[in-house]
């Protein structure tokens, strides 16, 4: 029977038959290895999560995009008011202090900003 492995971030490989592994695998790229231990490296994983974001809020900046054009055809102040306010706090999402102010995966991936870009990834 073939042994299936499995590589953390560094390239280190476990016999997966053996290994204590994370419950998903949502920061996969982020995993290390300490024996036969897998764990994730919070750092990695706050990249990853800060990425993440980047992914999301690409079509909802590009959506805003649309509805500010509107506004400006009608002229409507208030709307491209709103509209740059949301785009903003797009643009800003990933450097939520909250991000980095984690301390574990849960804390981490509870800083996921439903209101502002929708259902988390990580539900």
């Amino acid at each position: 029977m073939p042994v299936t492995y499995i590589q953390d971030k560094d390239g280190n490989s476990i016999d997966a038959s053996v290994a204590t592994v994370p419950s998903n695998r949502h920061f996969r790229e982020a995993w290390s290895l300490s024996g036969n231990v897998i764990t994730e490296d919070l750092t990695k994983a706050k990249e990853l999560f800060k990425d993440k974001i980047r992914e999301a809020r690409k079509p909802l900046l590009d959506a805003e995009d649309v509805v500010y054009m509107k506004a400006l055809e009608a002229d409507d102040a208030s709307a491209k008011a709103a509209s740059v306010t949301k785009k903003q706090a797009l643009r800003d999402a990933p450097a939520n202090s909250a991000i980095d102010a984690a301390t574990d995966i849960a804390s981490l991936k509870a800083t996921w900003n439903t209101d502002l870009l929708g259902d988390s990834p990580y539900a």
